[in-house]
């Protein structure tokens, strides 16, 4: 499993250059797969949400402009300078009806049952326990109608896998060293999906921990996915 404060670590070093370098080495393709997630989203008309692993805050910006303006919407994280870029940008967009704020998914600053929807993308892979981070979302989620939905690297599908395995191992890393300045990074990434299970994993995963009526929706050709799971 990760070690989290190496993770921390990692992330404060490329918080000002993450969001370019998400777009420029997924291609753009990124808006789709959290425009997914959003969707899913939007269509259980939760009333609170809860963005964990919020990083910059794109998805907490996707989800306040989609969703009721009753809806509340929170972004936690436990890396500082990814918090603060997220609020910088709140600046810059006007959009102070967003909640942002340092937050350990192992011990939130939550109350039971709070949210009908908790959301963490590119985050989960990280969790140096995910049973445990499970644990504690089930607990914030509201037990009547509360859901979580896991957008994550997956293993891609059998034809593609020595492609995209090329890409990642050769390709990025020396593509992401030039827009950020730090290969360390994005050579963890690499590895963090090579040892990431597949879409029957996760789903394994989140039955262990409780949830029930679990969807894997694959995308990308299966690199990507998105999982929903009941509280």
């Amino acid at each position: 499993m990760p070690d989290a404060q190496k993770v921390n670590s990692m992330f404060a070093r490329i918080a000002s250059r993450y969001d370019l370098a998400n777009r420029m080495l997924s291609f753009g393709i990124d808006r789709m797969w959290r425009d997914r997630l959003v969707d899913e989203v939007e269509a259980r008309k939760p009333r609170a949400v809860v963005d964990l692993a919020t990083g910059s805050g794109d998805v907490a910006f996707a989800l306040r402009q989609d969703l009721a303006r009753d809806t509340r919407v929170v972004g936690l994280d436990f890396c500082a300078p990814m918090i603060e870029e997220a609020k910088r940008k709140q600046l810059r967009f006007n959009e102070p009806a967003i909640e942002f704020g340092i937050g350990d998914i192992f011990d939130l600053p939550l109350e039971d049952g709070c949210a009908n929807a908790v959301t963490i993308s590119f985050g989960y892979r990280n969790l140096q326990d995910r049973h445990q981070g499970l644990l504690e979302i089930h607990r914030i989620l509201d037990s009547e109608d509360g859901r979580v939905f896991i957008l994550e690297f997956s293993q891609p599908y059998t034809l593609y896998r020595p492609f995209y395995y090329f890409y990642l191992k050769r390709v990025l890393p020396l593509i992401a060293r030039i827009i950020t300045g730090d290969l360390e990074a994005y050579q963890y990434l690499c590895g963090s999906i090579e040892s990431f299970p597949g879409r029957e994993g996760v789903t394994a995963e989140l039955e262990n921990a409780g949830f029930k009526n679990i969807q894997a929706i694959p995308m990308a050709l299966g690199s990507v996915a998105l999982h929903i799971g009941q509280a």
